[in-house]
């Protein structure tokens, strides 16, 4: 029955039930890509949309497959088309961009009809995926974390919070200075990785008694938008 789909769709006359077999396992395919992401993130929290991506992309891979087949241009055409498509996103988390291409693989596999390679490739991955956060397997000690701190314009902040950061954090680094409210203030954005044992309430304490009391923020990236369970 496989040999039969690739050679209708390498031929370029599948019929129905080829081209429903095909979306089917697609459909079936992202959505187990889906639940092993939702369950490898359910500590750090995941983006609702990005979860119903994984399930439309094998999809929509296998039927642009299906439809280009062994036509070359059709296939030009179908290039053509999506030049002038302009996809505008934050960069997002390496992890994230790796499912992504897992889903165009897999959509890749199952449009030219290697039905079962595309269900062991996703199968292998999915467990390799749930291995590696059981295990924790390359994880660090302690988070990474975005510090911003504002401060007045007529406050020297060079080396000011450097004691803090090192009683408070494993390693820290100033990643960006920026200016705000006409100048009035500056914003200074850190990379830090806090130590397990310490506070986090006594870090922003002692932080604030050197800016003025001005804002603190603490937060992972993109945490704002994600989900947990």
């Amino acid at each position: 029955m496989l040999e039969s789909l690739m050679t209708s769709i390498n031929t370029g006359t599948f019929t129905l039930s080829n081209i429903l077999i095909v979306i089917g396992t697609s459909i079936i395919l992202g959505l187990a890509i889906c639940l092993t992401y939702i369950k490898t993130h359910k500590k750090e929290g995941y983006v609702p949309s990005f979860t119903i991506t994984l399930i439309m992309l094998p999809v929509i891979i296998s039927i642009i497959i299906l439809l280009v087949g062994n036509n070359v241009a059709r296939a030009f055409s179908l290039a053509g088309a999506f030049s002038i498509i302009r996809f505008r996103s934050a960069p997002g988390d390496p992890k994230d961009i790796s499912y992504i291409f897992f889903t165009l693989a897999v959509g890749l596999a199952s449009g030219m009809g290697f039905i079962g390679y595309a269900v062991l490739f996703t199968i292998i991955l999915c467990l390799v995926m749930i291995i590696i956060d059981i295990t924790k397997f390359a994880s660090p000690k302690s988070k990474s974390l975005e510090l911003k701190i504002t401060v007045p314009e007529n406050l020297n902040y060079e080396g000011v919070f450097e004691d803090i950061l090192e009683k408070y954090t494993v390693n820290w680094n100033l990643a960006r200075v920026r200016t705000r409210d006409f100048g009035s203030l500056f914003e200074l954005s850190y990379r830090v990785s806090m130590k397990p044992e310490e506070n986090t309430k006594k870090f922003i304490d002692e932080l604030r008694c050197r800016n003025g009391n001005l804002n603190i923020i603490l937060t992972s990236d993109g945490l704002e938008e994600r989900v947990y369970n």
